[in-house]
């Protein structure tokens, strides 16, 4: 009786174990946040970026510049207002690719200098359309326009495209792989795929542009992150 009394304590023992050591991945919540630009200041109403963070919402992402000539005028407010709040910055560049490729990400580049150090996420090349550019020669603009802005930021870039685009638009290449992945795909369930253009996994996916968050006007983009470049908050240079 007692070594069976042993016996049993010991097995429960263990489930607990086990049951504890489980705890946490069962219950860890995905990195979550939106992305922004223009649109989502209604009537030029500031996001209340404190709110947007004491939401749950742990980064977000601020649209920078477009082509050679635009420069987001809500960049410098979502920029600073995202510091202060603690949110993991990201930053991206809207590509016009019927433009060139190098002074594109040198406008970047400069307009986005101050939110290149702690807290921030890397830069984000935004690919969804062709410039009336077929496949080759997009390929060849998006491979220089990376490489450019690589080499002024020092940091790998991401790249945020949608499937549909990438098999058509960019003939399915696999040549940008070893990117880290953006992907928009809204398809209902609890993850995007498959994912095109050789790619394995995600980093982060928009999953819906109609979220409604709290201390942001209107709807906006959402995002959740995988973890597959390591704890945001180191993946963000902290």
């Amino acid at each position: 009786m007692r070594s069976q009394r042993l016996r049993r304590c010991v097995a429960t023992i263990s489930v607990a174990t086990a049951m504890v050591a489980a705890a946490p991945a069962a219950v860890a919540a995905a990195d979550t946040g939106p992305d922004v630009s223009s649109w989502q200041h209604v009537n030029g109403t500031l996001i209340n970026w404190f709110a947007v963070k004491a939401s749950g919402q742990d980064m977000a992402m601020v649209k920078a510049t477009e082509g050679l000539s635009y420069v987001n005028p809500y960049f410098v407010p979502d920029s600073i207002g995202m510091r202060l709040a603690g949110v993991a910055r990201g930053s991206y560049h809207y590509a016009d690719p019927a433009l060139p490729a190098a002074p594109q990400a040198a406008l970047f580049a400069t307009v986005t200098l101050g939110i290149n150090g702690y807290g921030d996420l890397p830069p984000v090349l935004d690919l969804e359309k062709t410039g009336g550019l077929g496949p080759g020669a997009l390929i060849a603009w998006t491979q220089q326009y990376l490489d450019t802005v690589r080499l002024l930021t020092g940091r790998m870039p991401i790249i945020y495209t949608y499937p549909a685009f990438w098999r058509t638009a960019m003939a399915n290449t696999n040549v940008f792989r070893g990117y880290p992945l953006w992907i928009a795909d809204y398809n209902g369930r609890s993850a995007p795929g498959p994912l095109p253009g050789g790619w394995t996994r995600w980093a982060f996916w928009q999953y819906t542009s109609s979220a409604s968050v709290p201390g942001i006007p209107g709807r906006t983009d959402m995002n959740r992150y995988s973890g597959s470049q390591g704890p945001l908050r180191a993946y963000a240079n902290s």
